[in-house]
């Protein structure tokens, strides 16, 4: 089974996420203004996951699978830099033991309107929620 393969089967849990696959891309749909899309591209060397302009290379699919699923919890989030209306960088948060987010990997653009004003907005996913997640970790198969 392909890493997409598995992804569509668990994303059956959730039949009203709007999700599609193009080629071998799969892309779960942004549902709200302060969400993000969530996205896994399978190729020769690897997997690529992205959240909106954030992306990270993958050599092993399980850590690709779990990235793409820790974009779709409520234990992440995007703090996205943007400059006027432009998105410029997307800082991949995760939430600590503490409850503190706390920044991990940041993907920005090299050109960017720098004379603009500069303004931060945070989005985020709530589709897997601690609760489900942890319900996840006791049955395992059942996922």
């Amino acid at each position: 089974m392909t890493a997409i393969e598995k992804i569509e089967s668990k994303l059956q849990r959730w039949p009203s996420l709007r999700h599609s696959i193009d080629g071998n891309t799969i892309t779960v749909e942004s549902d709200a203004a302060d969400s993000f899309a969530v996205w896994l591209t399978e190729n020769q060397s690897g997997f690529t996951v992205g959240f909106d302009g954030w992306h990270e290379e993958f050599e092993k699919e399980d850590e690709a699978l779990e990235t793409f699923a820790f974009g779709l919890s409520d234990d992440c989030r995007l703090k996205v830099i943007r400059r006027g209306n432009m998105d410029c960088a997307w800082i991949v948060q995760g939430k600590g033991d503490d409850g503190e987010w706390r920044g991990d990997s940041t993907t920005g653009l090299l050109l960017t309107p720098f004379w603009r004003r500069r303004n931060i907005v945070y989005r985020q996913n709530r589709i897997i929620t601690e609760s489900e997640q942890e319900e996840a970790d006791r049955h395992p198969t059942a996922n």
